[in-house]
């Protein structure tokens, strides 16, 4: 029987700054663990081999890529975030949007009261919503 399914990321040499920007963000976020390949191990050494974190409770793991690859991420598959209240839609659109691409600028779509949709700096993209 499956024991846990988990948002996995890949990243480029990216996957730390990423992952303590990411739990900088929102509460109940924390790093778990995180583990560096070594000198002679199949990826950069110092680049990220596996970060465990929470986001808002969520368990995620995150890694570099020892590959290089032909492919990213894509807007196809998002993080999607029930923000608590405008406060907080406002400045995590604001963080993850800076250096970014925005999809959907914040405003009322009908289907909520304040939407937003980017694609942060290491290109991850995250739908941001306030019922």
């Amino acid at each position: 029987m499956t024991r846990s399914i988990t948002p996995f990321l890949m990243f480029e040499g990216t996957a730390e700054e990423a992952v303590h920007f990411y739990v900088s963000l929102f509460a109940d976020s924390e790093i778990v663990r995180i583990a560096h390949y070594a000198a002679g191990e199949p990826g950069p050494a110092g680049s990220v081999q596996r970060a465990d974190f929470r986001l808002a409770g969520r368990d995620f793991i995150a890694i570099d890529s020892p590959v290089t690859h032909d492919f990213g991420f894509t807007p196809s598959l998002s993080l999607f975030v029930e923000c608590a209240d405008a406060a907080e839609i406002e400045s995590a659109y604001a963080q993850l949007g800076a250096g970014g691409r925005e999809r959907m600028p914040l405003d009322d779509y009908g289907f909520s009261r304040r939407f937003g949709w980017i694609d942060d700096r290491f290109g991850v993209s995250w739908q941001l919503n306030l019922r």
